[in-house]
């Protein structure tokens, strides 16, 4: 893989070594709009002090070639320095200059300079994204957090186009040398580090306001391509962007540091968002093309909330290594909840937090590579990885019981003292722990233990114990898991009314600890239907039910009217699911009884997602058309019932496209695409239409003529890409081995296009077409996370794992890999283990589903 591993024991041995007091970087980025050329200039130089003189270092740089090395005005010879991926410097001084000149590549993988051009209007356009090491891509630099300094950008670019970087413009001029072009200067940032550092550059669709809290004004901008302009609603995204700023501010009592607030919406973007102070960037398909559900503007709001909690937590304060990465994301994740019901339209957020983000947590927490919130993080493979469920939800969720642990205002107060206290350094674990004991007073080290430097997660279990007259004698709460901890927790209990609803008529919060809680508080309460273990989702644990409460669940699932309770028990029964507790097709079966009525959007979107997961992957494959059937045919039920032009219509429009599999089913689809049949408020918009199309692509029912006249409908990037994966889902040898070579043998594809024909490949219904894949998967891995950039890697290891072929024999080919590499890298040996437990996961569930 392209690139040096920088290690945390070489990170921290440079940081005892340097300091950092500033980089000018000028880049010269006209070469863009020539397809031909491949690279562009990049000068910097750095400004920094050395402990020792006279020592030796390094500087960070992956690029294809470098002029010029000229250290304390003394020319170094390249060839002698320059490695590809570092520049070793020798005799430093005290105080000392360093100036690289070298040609950076482009890049069409989303690291470092993005390069793009819209297929629609041929129009270039470029940006940065670096977490957590791809800024050596753009310019030399100390690639480690804990290195903070400040930097000026200049950048000549195209004529036409407008540039923007983390400060504000200071001047433009013309680009001179004969060249056209302009020369944009901008402002020196604050200390930040190298992977918040960031340009985007080209014909933009730029719209701007302002906000004004008091004395202070912060500039506002937001950006996308041309071609989406017409679908840009800067006027939302402003309005969540004006909460947020007043949530942080009343909260945090420390203003928005870094000046002005751009947010960019790119193309071709590999993650949701990154939050470069000043300059935030987005992937594009936050800007909705068609008409979507409000869970996808409550969706965009969260994340614009996180990026947003990121400028204090993250940019003001960093963490010194990837170690302690949760003190961001973690953070991020639960204050983007946290000010998305305190502060903005979508006030029940935490039902998304609790049946969305959770199950991402769940998941990752039960996975061969799960590990602490506070990870051990050797070199920046790892970091990479670490990116995970556990870092963002778990993290977040340990946060929320954290809050409910200490205090609302001993826990914000805190904060407060923890930004003061480390404005513009760098923080550990202890850092954080020390601020949070002193304004509670509680024993953060023994929370600390554990919850952030222990593994897995806990499963809550009551047990109930009647009185002569049928009233609770004893409630206690069982826990198990490898490791015990403690919970603070609500306990509902539900009981069924002769309105046909569920109704919660007592409640207890309590403090559960060890293998058995009893839970005096509830002894005498009437006999409940439902025992909730954790009502109102104060921690973070596997709700499970005792039997009377299971079979309530099973039955009346629907009738509980508390939308939060009602979530928690979904996410309760899909646990169980997963766990191989419940039979899969018992899960669908729920699915198609109760999710008509389920009122909240994000959840019955989530139940979808669910049901195909459970039909595919742990349904007992002779039962699989069966359940197929029943989905199709209870989705096409409920679409026809739902209210025309409701969120819950356009649902249940796109689950039926993913089920659908008769010959009835398909012609409704296309009969829909082509307007012979209408349903009543269906907007077939451009993505529905897609939507459409891709499931008889993928049964053969439609041919390439008909997705090549799609395409000239939609003649755009997005097109483009459901283009690509209509055309990779096609039931044909020839079309799945040329999709496979495609993004196993060749890497001209973008990293949108590999993701998309990935995606088209892997098809559920083409078990056996896919079959030979399973053997060449294993042949090359180790070949491809060698020689492609760790992005596509990843997205290869991950997307083209033999998932389908779940059979012994995949597995014991997975378990031979492993055993045969053992010194493969890391990463890529934890990206197989982690697919390898799916595989296994959905062999036990479908066990329990065949005896069911």
């Amino acid at each position: 893989m392209p690139g040096e591993n920088l290690t945390r024991d070489e990170a921290r041995e440079r940081a005892g070594l340097l300091s950092v007091d500033g980089y000018d970087v000028a880049l010269d980025l006209r070469s863009a709009v020539r397809p031909e050329e491949s690279t562009f200039r990049s000068v910097t130089t750095i400004r920094f002090r050395a402990a020792g003189p006279g020592s030796a270092t390094f500087v960070d740089l992956v690029a294809p070639s470098v002029e010029s090395v000229v250290l304390n005005g003394r020319e170094l010879d390249p060839s002698a320095v320059f490695d590809g991926t570092r520049i070793t410097l020798a005799d430093l001084e005290a105080v000392n200059e360093l100036v690289v000149d070298a040609r950076c590549a482009y890049s069409r993988t989303g690291e470092g300079m993005h390069r793009f051009t819209d297929p629609e209007d041929g129009e270039v356009y470029l940006y940065t994204q670096y977490e957590p090491a791809d800024a050596r891509r753009v310019f030399a630099n100390f690639e480690q957090p804990d290195l903070k300094a400040r930097y000026r950008f200049t950048v000549t670019a195209p004529e036409g186009w407008t540039v923007w970087s983390n400060g504000a413009e200071e001047s433009r001029e013309d680009g001179g040398d004969g060249e056209t072009g302009g020369v944009w200067r901008f402002a020196e940032t604050e200390p930040i580090s190298t992977y918040i550092t960031c340009v985007v550059a080209g014909p933009y669709h730029h719209v701007t306001d302002t906000y004004r809290r008091g004395d202070l004004e912060i500039p506002l901008g937001a950006l996308c391509r041309k071609g989406l302009a017409r679908h840009f609603d800067a006027e939302d995204i402003f309005t969540v962007t004006k909460q947020g700023l007043d949530f942080f501010h009343e909260h945090f009592d420390y203003p928005y540091p870094f000046g002005k607030y751009d947010q960019a919406f790119v193309p071709e973007y590999n993650i949701g968002a990154m939050e470069n102070p000043g300059l935030v960037t987005f992937r594009e398909e936050f800007v909705f093309r068609g008409k979507v559900t409000r869970a996808s503007y409550e969706g965009r709001a969260n994340v614009i909330l996180h990026e947003m909690a990121h400028m204090w937590f993250g940019d003001l304060v960093t963490m010194r290594w990837w170690d302690d990465l949760w003190l961001k994301e973690s953070f991020a994740d639960f204050m983007g909840a946290f000010s998305l019901v305190e502060a903005t339209r979508f006030t029940d957020g935490w039902i998304t937090f609790a049946n969305r983000r959770k199950a991402w947590a769940y998941r990752a927490d039960q996975l061969p590579s799960t590990h602490p919130v506070t990870a051990d993080i050797r070199d920046l493979q790892d970091a990479k990885l670490n990116f995970d469920g556990i870092t963002y939800a778990k993290g977040a969720s340990v946060l929320k019981q954290l809050v409910a642990y200490v205090g609302r205002d001993a826990f914000l107060e805190g904060a407060r003292r923890y930004f003061k206290r480390h404005a513009y350094g760098n923080t550990e674990l202890a850092d954080l722990l020390s601020v949070l004991a002193e304004t509670s007073g509680r024993d953060m080290a023994g929370w600390s233990r554990a919850w952030l430097q222990t593994a897995g997660v806990n499963s809550l279990t009551p047990e109930v114990s009647y009185g002569a007259e049928g009233h609770v004698g004893e409630l206690a709460v069982l826990q198990e898991g490898d490791e015990l901890r403690p919970h603070r927790v609500a306990i509902g209990l539900y009981r069924r009314t002769g309105a046909g609803t569920v109704e919660r008529y007592a409640r207890a919060e309590a403090d559960v600890a060890g293998p058995r809680t009893v839970i005096g508080e509830l002894a005498g309460a009437e006999r409940p239907d439902l025992v909730l273990v954790n009502d109102e989702d104060l921690t973070y644990c596997k709700a499970r039910f005792d039997a009377a409460s299971l079979e309530t669940v099973l039955g009346h699932l629907g009738e509980v009217t508390d939308p939060l309770a009602r979530a928690l028990c979904w996410s309760a029964v899909w646990n169980m699911t997963r766990d191989a507790l419940l039979p899969a097709r018992e899960y669908i079966g729920l699915v198609l009884r109760f999710a008509g009525s389920e009122t909240d959007i994000g959840v019955l979107q989530s139940l979808h997602q669910q049901a195909n997961t459970a039909l595919h992957h742990y349904t007992a494959p002779d039962w699989r058309p069966e359940g197929r059937r029943a989905l199709a045919e209870g989705a096409l039920r409920e679409l026809r019932r739902a209210e025309p032009g409701s969120g819950h219509q356009l649902a249940w429009a796109r689950f039926f496209a993913s089920v659908a599999g008769s010959e009835d089913e398909l012609r409704l689809l296309t009969r829909l695409l082509d307007g012979a049949e209408k349903i009543d408020g269906l907007d077939v918009d451009q993505e529905l239409r897609w939507t459409f199309l891709e499931t008889p692509a993928s049964e053969g029912a439609v041919q390439e003529d008909a997705i090549a006249e799609e395409l000239a409908r939609d003649a755009t990037a997005s097109g483009k890409r459901h283009q690509v994966r209509c055309l990779a889902a096609r039931p044909s040898a020839a079309v799945k081995a040329q999709a496979w070579a495609s993004v196993v043998e060749s890497d001209a594809l973008s990293n949108a296009l590999v993701e998309a024909t990935i995606s088209g490949f892997d098809q559920p219904g083409q078990r056996e077409l896919l079959a030979p894949y399973a053997d060449k998967y294993f042949a090359v891995i180790e070949r491809v996370w060698a020689e492609r950039s760790i992005e596509i890697a990843m997205a290869v290891v991950r997307g083209l794992f033999p998932i389908l072929q779940a059979r012994q024999e995949t597995l014991d080919a997975a378990d031979a890999w492993l055993a045969q590499h053992a010194d493969a890298p890391p990463a890529l040996r934890r990206l197989v283990a982690e697919s390898r437990d799916d595989l296994a996961r959905a062999l036990r569930a479908q066990d329990r589903d065949a005896a069911a």
